[in-house]
């Protein structure tokens, strides 16, 4: 493991993160990874802080509604199998570790574990969240991105490790 500069790998991550990456969260015995193509990274409350957004149908939502924490693991590796399943199936009904043999390894920071593959792996701690008003959101976007009405919630954390596996 290589601690990096949060901010020195942020532009490169976010590309990475445009492809892809697994978002995991731990809330008790329960675990579930999503995968994400929308975050951002960058300084909040003087702190470096990650957002991630999740629909509140996702399993994965009522799980960080519960977390203290989550990770994001940006892999290095070819990992388009296993990135499209964990976009498409829900962790209701599949075990995705066990289904796309996901390793995972103890996060350092957070209680939340990150995905073991070689890649750009942030932790961070939940800070604040927010859910969506669709009041305040630009009619063109809303038309767009949510025409079922799924709205996100916007969860940041902030970012208490970073490193490359």
């Amino acid at each position: 493991m290589k601690r990096v500069d949060t901010m020195q790998v942020a532009e490169q991550a976010m590309k990475q993160i445009k492809e892809g990456a697994f978002l995991t969260v731990k809330a008790g015995p329960a675990l579930n990874t999503m995968t994400i193509g929308w975050a951002t990274i960058g300084i909040v409350w003087s702190r470096p802080i990650m957002m991630v957004a999740v629909r509140l149908t996702r399993h994965t939502f009522g799980l960080i509604e519960e977390a203290n924490d989550f990770t994001v693991s940006i892999p290095s590796l070819d990992m388009e199998k296993e990135l499209t399943f964990c976009g498409t199936r829900s962790g209701r009904d599949y075990d995705k570790f066990k289904e796309c043999n996901l390793p995972v390894a103890p996060g350092q920071q957070v209680e939340t574990p990150i995905i073991n593959v070689p890649g750009l792996h942030y932790e961070s701690k939940i800070v604040y969240k927010s859910a969506m008003d669709p009041a305040t959101l630009s009619p063109e976007l809303d038309a767009a991105i949510y025409p079922s009405r799924d709205y996100h919630t916007l969860y940041f954390g902030e970012i208490v490790d970073c490193y490359h596996i």
